[in-house]
């Protein structure tokens, strides 16, 4: 009876891995709001049924994909940020989060559309939103852990205006990246970037941050000393 539960479970999560995949693939190529159910599962191999057996809508399907990006790039952000000891040396955790950061153009195509979309439903931007917090919250916990240790420029105020700061510099390289598609480019202008925004430009630290000054990132991931997160 057990093996026969583990059967389905496995099963089921391949139906979901193959439809997330096919879907991605769709939606690369011809767009979000292009796209029907039926050419996902299509693209799949699967009926309509299989389809609404895992997601009820192609929004809840989009969300499955972009959790696992937001996940993975939340993941190689917070790993290429935990090699320091309680300080961080800024200019070679710029190096190490621009080396390994996701920079795909199909799924910035897919993400980008996506966007377009959610700017025109205010329940669905409140879950992307969500979910690009993700990026936030691992670049900020870790400015924070290094409080005391590591400056920051003035200028970026707290950990969270630093971590908003960074996220916006990834979201405008990605956006050229959209046009020229030269991921080399990319990293290397992405790492001029951050260096310039989390040092003096010469990659010298800033004055440390003040722990007693300086706030925990806001436990409400949409929400920043009061105003919508935008990044």
């Amino acid at each position: 009876m057990q093996e026969s539960a583990r059967r389905v479970t496995r099963r089921r999560a391949e139906t979901r891995a193959r439809l997330l995949d096919a879907a991605f693939g769709v939606f690369a190529a011809k767009g979000f709001g292009r796209v029907s159910i039926e050419e996902v599962c299509e693209a799949a191999g699967y009926s309509r049924g299989a389809f609404y057996s895992n997601f009820a809508t192609l929004d809840e399907l989009f969300f499955a994909l972009y959790q696992e990006r937001a996940d993975l790039i939340a993941a190689q952000v917070a790993d290429a940020l935990a090699e320091d000891g309680p300080g961080l040396d800024v200019p070679a955790a710029v190096d190490r989060v621009t080396e390994v950061l996701l920079l795909d153009v199909d799924w910035l195509l897919v993400k980008t559309d996506f966007l377009v979309h959610a700017a025109r439903d205010p329940e669905v931007a409140r879950v992307l939103l969500g979910h690009r917090a993700r990026l936030r919250e691992a670049v900020a916990d870790r400015l924070f852990r290094s409080r005391g240790h590591t400056g920051l420029p003035a200028v970026l105020g707290d950990t969270a205006g630093a971590a908003h700061a960074v996220v916006a510099a990834y979201d405008g390289v990605t956006t050229q990246l959209l046009l020229d598609k030269d991921i080399e480019h990319a990293r290397s202008w992405l790492k001029q970037l951050l260096t310039a925004l989390l040092t003096d430009g010469g990659g010298r630290a800033g004055h440390p941050l003040d722990p007693a000054l300086t706030p925990r990132p806001c436990a409400d991931p949409l929400v920043t000393h009061g105003f919508p997160a935008t990044y």
